[in-house]
């Protein structure tokens, strides 16, 4: 059995996460900013299905890119070098969020997504701790991706593509922008083959949190320059 949480309890000591699933910590709580911050500043985040309670994880090892660790391929370099799209910070999170929310994963049969989520992380972006990086063509949104800045530490949570390299461009930029403000490391939560192809690793759960609190000592927030990540490249 896990622990439940009430409305004002604090979680549990990350030691108590579950193996198997690895992970898992708790549930119950509630999506409101203030218990959302608390869980990313300690290393951990929700993730549930639909009509399931809200369930909180923080897996041992975690996977994690450090920003001037991503690996740029030959054919991702050349898309970023045709420049046939414009980056976009914060300029529509909501239609992010939603897109990544439709995007069918093949190991998953439905969305993590649920409204619930969404309504929360819109209010996180709109308090200044959530953001987009945005792929447009044409003046139409293709590809993204969405996390949480706290202090130099961003958490990745999801990102989809409606064309080629579209959420791979978005990557890329926002580990090129992150990298410039001296941040230390994105949250990449779970190990797969596609992570660790753009420089993602994992490291041990205590070094992860160790890391976690230098980077998020100094927690400022707000949001980002619209055009910031757009840059070309040479």
């Amino acid at each position: 059995m896990i622990p439940w949480l009430g409305g004002t309890d604090a979680f549990p000591p990350l030691e108590l996460a579950l193996s198997e699933p690895n992970g898992l910590l708790c549930a119950g709580g509630d999506l409101k900013p203030q218990r959302l911050l608390e869980a990313y500043r300690q290393g951990i985040f929700p993730w549930y299905a639909k009509d399931e309670p809200i369930l909180w994880w923080s897996p041992d090892p975690r996977m994690v890119l450090v920003p001037s660790e991503f690996k740029l391929s030959r054919s991702l370099y050349r898309s970023l070098r045709a420049g046939r799209y414009q980056i976009r910070l914060d300029s529509d999170f909501p239609a992010v969020i939603r897109s990544c929310a439709k995007t069918r994963r093949k190991s998953q049969s439905g969305t993590w997504i649920t409204t619930e989520m969404e309504s929360a992380y819109i209010a996180l972006h709109e308090l200044g701790y959530a953001h987009s990086v945005e792929t447009w063509v044409d003046g139409v949104l293709v590809g993204g991706l969405y996390g949480l800045a706290i202090g130099k530490m961003f958490y990745g949570e999801s990102m989809f593509s409606y064309v080629s390299d579209a959420s791979k461009i978005a990557l890329a930029h926002l580990a090129r922008y992150l990298d410039a403000q001296g941040f230390g490391m994105i949250d990449c939560q779970m190990n797969t083959s596609h992570l660790a192809s753009l420089g993602a690793r994992e490291i041990p759960r205590a070094a992860f949190v160790a890391r976690l609190q230098e980077l998020t000592a100094n927690a400022t927030h707000g949001r980002w320059p619209l055009d910031a990540a757009s840059r070309d490249w040479d």
